[in-house]
């Protein structure tokens, strides 16, 4: 594995770890935030109020992905949609984003629910992931987001995977 912060190997003491979202951890998630729009351009819009939009009504839980003590990913679930899936771009390719989604999934199934999603058409490395976990597209759709973006959207179902 791959260091997340290569100047700090001395101190990269503990392995990463996925646990509920604290009040407390907001700031660090909207800093996250911040880098994968940088990067990547999601959200499609800088939300007005960061810290709400990470918490949207409906949500039934949230997570964040922490390595030594930073935040460096997070995940949603509102209802049975799988929200939020975020990690740095410096925590890529470490299987953060699989062991965040994993996370969602168990608990939708927990609720007895199947775990849906939406997905920009061009978040290519997202979509990657959810047909690598098995995830199955139903459908896709222009949707038009405000401000002149018409997007292309994807929707996704997890499929029902059998007890091992």
């Amino acid at each position: 594995m791959r260091l997340l912060y290569p100047e700090e190997a001395e101190t990269c003491l503990h392995a990463p770890m996925i646990r509920r979202r604290r009040d407390t951890d907001l700031d660090a998630c909207v800093a996250v935030l911040a880098q994968v729009h940088t990067h990547s351009g999601y959200p499609h819009h800088w939300p007005d109020d960061p810290p709400r939009w990470l918490t949207p009504e409906g949500l039934s839980a949230a997570w964040v992905a922490e390595v030594d003590g930073r935040i460096v990913g997070h995940a949603a679930l509102c209802g049975s949609e799988v929200s939020r899936l975020f990690v740095a771009p410096a925590a890529r390719g470490t299987g953060l984003g699989p062991r965040l989604l994993r996370t969602v999934e168990e608990a939708a199934a927990a609720r007895g629910l199947r775990p849906v999603l939406e997905v920009q058409s061009t978040n290519t490395d997202a979509i990657a992931l959810y047909e690598r976990r098995g995830w199955v597209r139903r459908r896709t759709e222009q949707q038009d987001w405000g401000r002149g973006a018409v997007v292309t959207v994807h929707h996704y179902e997890a499929v029902a995977r059998s007890a091992h």
